[in-house]
């Protein structure tokens, strides 16, 4: 028994006579198509969504985007194969009826058309919101970092920077040395020539200077400096420090589909929780929502702004307590008493309100023990000397009536993890997207809403049915 032959290459071959059909009648590409067509692409902003009178016509911006639907739904992000894409995908000849864009207007499409590629997602939540997809009553709130185009060695702090000055100037002490013996050394030995020691201090001092310009830049907001990406900063991650944005979400908790989307180059999410909550409230137009998040969006003022815009936070509470990590009672093991304002001690006392400030944005209030010398439990409650004290900040009344909504709905907080974290697992597991390929952060906003777009669609083409997708856009 032979194996299944194959056809032979040289055989005339009677393929389909049209495009059309290529493409089976519940294919994707053609929800992409009809999706698109139903945009006002001028309404929302694209470039050359209209023709000029003179001049060689251009690519028509539906036929861009909806190669850059299908890449990232697909995929394929980078121009070059996207271009690729163009000669040698069925699917992408039918969408595009034959038209090969080369890569360079393909990324200009892109960059040239940020706030108008943001647009079209949100145009596609609102066909989500049409479809009622979204329930509106809980969102999950979460942000995981995403590397960028910045090595990691072309990004600096200024400890890095003043060890890198520090080696240059001895490796500098180390040529000029050798320069000043190179005239004793003997023909034919190991020592550098004077024209090669001279070309080596000039690169190291051009070097150096570079440094000590980029050590001017930072200051007491800017503590560090990215070189390819200016936009980027060094962030904490599970597996180590990596170069890159802090990309965020809202998640909706009847199909898991992306809310709201957001990317920063701030290093930790505690003053994100608001900015996303109300991008999501506005995205689906509630009246009111409930969010959850985890304990590094714990902060009052954030808190605080989802509570005026009628938006329900349940956030952990972080102990951050520098006592409670030495063993000592730190500050959740003193009672507030709201009717006489002060805070009472695991010995009984009381901590009074002792004067008013406002240091770093916030409004505190410093509450103070007396008696504490001869307490019988000032060992396991402070080190100092002086009397114990506590701050509580302005609206520190909300943060407690949160931690008692935590007590009365656990079960709520629990949804958090399977909600928020199924997103990330999916656009860095399943479409592989686990970096920006774009500089800049609007740039890299446009990429993530882009990204979030095609896994909101990839959910969506699973949970509703071809007939009433096409139906919608109709």
């Amino acid at each position: 028994m032979n194996h299944r032959p194959g056809l032979d290459r040289s055989q005339t071959l009677l393929f389909p006579e049209r495009l059309e059909d290529y493409i089976t009648a519940e294919n994707p590409v053609r929800f992409l198509d009809a999706f698109v067509a139903s945009r006002d692409l001028h309404a929302l902003g694209f470039a050359r969504a209209i023709c000029a009178r003179t001049g060689r016509p251009p690519y028509d911006p539906a036929a861009l985007l909806k190669l850059y639907l299908y890449g990232y739904l697909h995929r394929v992000r980078s121009s070059r194969l996207l271009e690729a894409e163009c000669h040698r995908n069925v699917e992408v000849l039918w969408l595009l009826g034959k038209l090969a864009p080369d890569f360079k207007t393909i990324a200009d499409f892109r960059k040239d058309n940020l706030k108008p590629l943001k647009a079209v997602a949100r145009q596609f939540t609102l066909l989500c919101r049409q479809l009622e997809l979204f329930g509106g009553e809980l969102l999950a709130i979460d942000g995981s970092k995403f590397a960028a185009v910045n090595a990691r060695d072309q990004n600096f702090n200024a400890a890095k920077l003043k060890d890198l000055i520090a080696r240059a100037d001895a490796r500098l002490a180390e040529y000029l040395q050798q320069l000043d013996t190179a005239d004793a050394a003997e023909p034919g030995g190991a020592t550098l020539s004077k024209n090669e020691l001279a070309a080596k201090i000039a690169a190291l001092q051009e070097k150096q200077d570079w440094h000590k310009e980029l050590l001017a830049q930072l200051d007491a907001e800017q503590k560090q400096v990215s070189v390819t990406d200016p936009d980027t900063r060094k962030m904490p991650t599970a597996h180590g420090m990596i170069v890159g944005y802090n990309a965020q979400v809202a998640v909706d908790a009847k199909h898991k589909l992306i809310a709201a989307d957001d990317v920063t180059n701030e290093v930790n999410d505690l003053k994100q929780l608001a900015n996303i909550a109300l991008e999501a409230k506005a995205s689906l137009a509630l009246n009111q929502a409930e969010v959850v998040a985890d304990a590094g969006y714990y902060n009052a003022a954030e808190v605080s702004r989802c509570v005026e815009q009628n938006i329900t936070p349940y956030i952990p509470k972080a102990d951050t307590s520098a006592n409670t990590a030495r063993g000592l009672y730190g500050k959740s093991q003193f009672k507030y008493d709201a009717a006489k304002d002060v805070y009472v001690c695991p010995a009984g006392g009381e901590l009074t309100c002792r004067f008013a400030t406002y240091e770093l944005g916030r409004e505190l209030k410093y509450y103070r023990a007396s008696g504490c010398k001869t307490c019988a439990l000032k060992s396991r409650c402070t080190r100092n000397k002086a009397n114990r004290t506590i701050t509580r900040e302005a609206n520190e009344h909300l943060m407690e009536a949160m931690a008692q909504r935590m007590k009365q709905q656990p079960g709520k907080f629990k949804l958090r993890k399977t909600l928020a974290e199924h997103p990330f697992g999916t656009i860095k597991r399943w479409f592989g997207y686990t970096h920006f390929l774009l500089k800049g952060l609007p740039k890299v906003q446009c990429e993530w809403s882009l990204t979030t777009l095609v896994y909101n669609l990839k959910r969506v083409l699973n949970l509703v049915s071809f007939q009433k997708l096409m139906a919608a856009v109709a």
